[in-house]
């Protein structure tokens, strides 16, 4: 009875071997003839031709008389320009793409030139010189302003400069080192001045000169007479 269990047994074992065995070399086989197709594949994609996209009718110019006269742009590469606060449907209406609220979506440009979102700029973190300003008005110059009607009181023929009109008390001491003549509503009257100055404007050189005088523009660092 026991020697009948035992062949039972073995014979069950090698029944399961058998199948493993006929199950394995299925799955191989199997696994062989899907690769087989795959290797084609991939060998006929590499032999394949690169195709270049459309061209919509017409030929790309060839890459050997390729020059900037036959430059073409891409097919799909321009976009008409959008059409924005045209409707919601479109996409782009009641915001036009700059959301609903905020500083970016308000007309007109959002800050100032130099603004750094509120942290130092950078011409305020930069060090500082006495006797030069800084900012975004440091090259403004700055004019100590004579008008023409104060050269009255000076006579006929006379040499002007700020401080022969400071000694006829016609101007007020300036801090100011740089002068500047301009005109006035009340018209000039003395002849043949000689004004010296660091400015003119237009109009009041053509008051000077058209009653005979002479304007002399001096240099802003020198003080020197500076050649016409």
């Amino acid at each position: 009875e026991l020697s009948a269990s035992f062949a039972a047994s073995m014979l069950l074992r090698l029944a399961v071997a058998a199948a493993l065995f006929v199950s394995a070399e299925g799955l191989l086989g199997s696994v062989a003839r899907a690769t087989a197709p795959a290797a084609a594949c991939s060998r006929a994609d590499l032999a394949m031709r690169v195709f270049d996209w459309k061209t919509r009718g017409s030929e790309a110019p060839a890459l050997e008389g390729l020059d900037l006269g036959s430059l073409s742009k891409s097919p799909g590469s321009a976009h008409r320009a959008a059409r924005k606060g045209r409707g919601i449907s479109a996409g782009q209406g009641a915001t036009c793409g700059f959301g609903t609220r905020g500083q970016k979506s308000r007309s007109g440009h959002s800050t100032r030139p130099g603004f750094e979102g509120g942290q130092i700029p950078l011409y305020r973190r930069l060090p500082k010189f006495v006797g030069r300003p800084t900012g975004p008005g440091h090259t403004k110059t700055e004019y100590e302003i004579i008008k023409v009607s104060a050269l009255n009181q000076l006579d006929d023929g006379a040499e002007v400069d700020y401080a022969a009109l400071l000694a006829a008390r016609a101007v007020s001491k300036s801090k100011r080192k740089l002068n500047k003549v301009v005109g006035a509503a009340d018209k000039l009257t003395v002849k043949n001045l000689k004004v010296r100055a660091h400015a003119f404007t237009s109009s009041a050189r053509a008051e000077i000169e058209a009653l005979g005088g002479s304007c002399i523009e001096l240099s802003p660092t020198t003080g020197e007479p500076v050649a016409a």
